[in-house]
């Protein structure tokens, strides 16, 4: 069993989710891709990711849904959340916190800050 954070990237622009999912791969955690929410609800059953770093403006369901979805189905052990937005205003910060990421990040992030968060939300090892 890895002891790699588990991350499930989802965002609808190609470019940017193989950005995020190459420099978390390179900080060593273990990633999965996805570019819209219900293959990330599908992909989050079989992975079981640690954290999710979720982009809000998706066509058909955006990322605030998305999290949302995906705490009812992990169940126990849910994912973390990340937003990783263009949206920086005031209302989806709140937006965000409501619904339970634990990070509102906006785009563009600078890679360390991204690295830096995602892996101080990974689960304690026993």
């Amino acid at each position: 069993m890895s002891s790699a954070t588990k991350v499930l990237c989802v965002d609808d622009n190609r470019e940017m989710a193989s950005s995020v999912g190459l420099l978390l791969e390179k900080a060593g955690c273990e990633v999965r891709i996805c570019h819209d929410g219900p293959a990330a609800l599908v992909a989050a059953k079989e992975f079981e990711p640690d954290v999710c770093v979720i982009d809000l403006m998706m066509p058909g369901m955006d990322g605030t849904e998305l999290a949302s979805r995906l705490r009812e189905q992990g169940g126990e052990r849910p994912p973390r959340c990340i937003a990783l937005t263009g949206l920086w205003d005031i209302n989806a910060q709140h937006s965000t916190h409501n619904v339970g990421f634990e990070e509102h990040l906006v785009k563009p992030v600078e890679p360390a800050r991204l690295v830096e968060v995602v892996l101080g939300l990974r689960p304690a090892t026993a």
